[in-house]
């Protein structure tokens, strides 16, 4: 692997860890601060709601100033805002400093594929997109698993402190490995964020971003709940058995790498929909009551998210012809936008029906996204004749 993926890869997986760091522990979280589920579940609800709120400033922006100087610049900005959080004092405090990580957190999530568009030829950048999933995958698992196993020897800010120092080791090596002679467009803010607005006239990218926003609520909606599961009747499992549940994360950077390579012999909307199947099948079986069962069902959920995942953003980047990083921070944005949801939602969900409540949702979202594939991706867009 070349230095310049090598370095895309490392910021995408400071990124993603810095991203999930409080998920595994909410449990300890409630607990420290003396509150229930749903407000411990801010902690990580807050970071995806920025993350949501700030993706569509970020793709423009690259698209004016230049892809590496964006990318290496807020992930700098992010391991200062992950070092503060271990000096939160209160919850509040600590809600507050993981939104301003998911401020920065899309200056190297909605930026990453519009670079590799910018630097591989179609016939590569299915791979290379690929390769950035899997290296989100990555940061998910680490942030998850390693901050839970650092919290249970360390208390829980020891985790912060950790992540804080990987991040600026990898805002280092986007400074200097990164292309310096990337894309940078000479027609401003204004033009680059008509050029975005442009892509909500394009059903098949309005179908993609209903994609991605409904594909990871039901996956965050899972994963943020799991915990509290584990640690009720009949599990009761530590904080540390817990974190490390999250080491079926593995399998997403597999299914990623695979779908990848299938890409160029499968049409992209069928990658898509037999990722949906997959990942709504995985969620069924969480239901059941044997431990084996739940991880299982665990395993099949992460294969068929990061199957569809792994093919969304390359078919919102080939498929926008112009302003393609504005066309992936909507994608990005309507990603967290339904993130932050699954991460508030299924917690009601889950205080009025238990875990099957929460898969109940987790489901029903997933439908929403086949409907969008089925419905919306497949359409031409209207061309309007020429006056």
């Amino acid at each position: 692997m070349d230095r310049e993926r090598l370095a895309l890869y490392a910021g995408t997986v400071a990124a993603y860890s810095d991203m999930y760091i409080t998920q595994s522990i909410l449990p300890v979280l409630a607990d420290r601060f003396g509150v229930g589920a749903a407000r411990a579940g801010l902690t990580v609800s807050a970071v995806v709601l920025a993350v949501a709120l700030c993706s569509s400033f970020y793709g423009p922006l690259s698209d004016a100033l230049g892809r590496r100087r964006v990318m290496a610049g807020a992930t700098a900005l992010l391991s200062l805002a992950t070092l503060a959080c271990a000096f939160a004092p209160t919850l509040g405090a600590l809600v507050a400093l993981r939104a301003l990580q998911g401020a920065f957190v899309p200056g190297m999530t909605a930026v990453s594929v519009a670079y590799a568009g910018d630097r591989y030829a179609d016939r590569g950048l299915p791979s290379v997109v690929a390769g950035i999933i899997g290296a989100s995958v990555t940061g998910g698992l680490l942030g998850r698993v390693l901050a839970g196993a650092i919290a249970a020897r360390g208390g829980w800010r020891a985790p912060f402190v950790a992540f804080a120092a990987m991040t600026a080791v990898a805002a280092l090596l986007l400074a200097r490995w990164l292309a310096s002679g990337d894309v940078r467009r000479s027609a401003g803010m204004r033009a680059a964020w008509s050029g975005m607005l442009q892509h909500l006239r394009d059903p098949r990218l309005v179908g993609a971003y209903l994609v991605g926003g409904a594909l990871f609520f039901a996956f965050i909606g899972i994963f943020t709940y799991l915990p509290f599961r584990l640690a009720a009747p009949p599990y009761l499992l530590p904080t540390g058995v817990i974190s490390s549940v999250y080491l079926v994360y593995a399998a997403g950077v597999l299914s990623s790498r695979v779908a990848g390579r299938l890409s160029g012999r499968i049409a992209p909307r069928t990658l898509i929909a037999v990722g949906l199947a997959v990942e709504a099948a995985g969620m069924a079986l969480t239901v059941a009551r044997p431990l084996a069962l739940v991880v299982l069902g665990l395993v099949v959920l992460v294969v068929g998210t990061f199957i569809a995942q792994a093919v969304a953003p390359a078919f919102v980047n080939m498929t926008a012809e112009t302003a393609k990083g504005g066309a992936s921070a909507l994608y990005l944005t309507s990603y967290y936008v339904g993130g932050t949801l699954g991460a508030a939602l299924p917690g009601l969900a889950w205080q009025a029906a238990g875990w099957s409540g929460v898969v109940a949702a987790c489901v029903a979202a997933t439908v929403v996204a086949m409907l969008a594939n089925a419905l919306l991706c497949g359409r031409v867009p209207r061309v309007r004749p020429a006056v």
